[in-house]
């Protein structure tokens, strides 16, 4: 009778040490296809090093810090961007009616904290924890992270989080308080990257959520590559600009 192989020792990562290469994850024969280490912290010397390799955070409570490059890694390309036709009509009423606003990191905390309490299909708990809330809110305070928000009537309705470093934007987490707010935001982020030339979206995990808005599969190895790349392009000017809009309702791309 055949057994199966051995789990490979993960590495434990003490502060301040470097990352093991990713092409050590784990893969597809392990438990945690994508995992390639534990420990460490969470501090900004850290962060930046892990996003600059394609390497990022995700655990749950009681857990150490687990550092992950998933192979493949699901991606979005502005320009492949699906926007369903009710989304569209949606994001048209709103702004012909001057109901949507999007605002660009005036909230950011209370943005990360809400992605933090929002329930999620499939998992009982949140990866955001607060030690994680404290981490990418100094990664704010440094300019590294970014609120996207969807102001609704005045009010806060939804919103997105991401790293950015570069030319490269990495999406983290949604909220939503009313129907198609984070779909709102998601989308303003996609016309802000198409206007200021980003090409690429780190989307990390693979749903069929955002299969349906255009995200694809890449190869690590692919994404890494792009990643060196973006990363010796100038970070854009953090501002979202209504004429921006034209990029997303105006253009000739994919429909759904």
């Amino acid at each position: 009778m055949s057994q199966s192989p051995p789990t490979r020792a993960l590495p434990w990562l003490e502060p301040g040490q470097a990352f093991p290469p990713v092409e050590t994850a784990w893969g597809a024969a392990d438990p945690a296809p994508g995992l390639l280490a534990a420990g460490g912290v969470l501090d900004m010397p850290t962060l930046v090093a892990a996003y600059s390799r394609g390497i990022f955070p995700w655990y749950s409570s009681g857990q150490p810090i687990l550092w992950w490059s998933t192979d493949p890694r699901m991606v979005l390309e502005p320009s492949a961007f699906r926007l369903h036709r009710s989304l569209r009509k949606t994001l048209q009423r709103w702004l012909r009616e001057g109901r949507l606003e999007i605002r660009i990191d005036q909230e950011f905390e209370r943005v990360i904290r809400a992605c933090a309490h929002t329930a999620r299909d499939g998992q009982a708990g949140t990866w955001i924890l607060p030690a994680m809330v404290e981490a990418y809110v100094r990664l704010h305070q440094a300019g590294l992270a970014h609120s996207v928000e969807t102001w609704l009537d005045g009010e806060l309705a939804g919103g997105l989080y991401c790293v950015n470093l570069g030319g490269m934007v990495y999406g983290e987490s949604m909220f939503s308080r009313r129907t198609d707010a984070s779909k709102a935001a998601l989308g303003a982020l996609v016309a802000f990257c198409k206007a200021q030339g980003l090409p690429l979206i780190d989307c990390q995990q693979n749903t069929a959520h955002l299969t349906s808005l255009g995200a694809h599969l890449m190869s690590r190895a692919d994404f890494c590559d792009h990643v060196r790349t973006a990363l010796a392009q100038p970070s854009p000017p953090w501002k979202f600009l209504p004429v921006y809009w034209q990029h997303l309702l105006s253009d000739d791309g994919p429909r759904a």
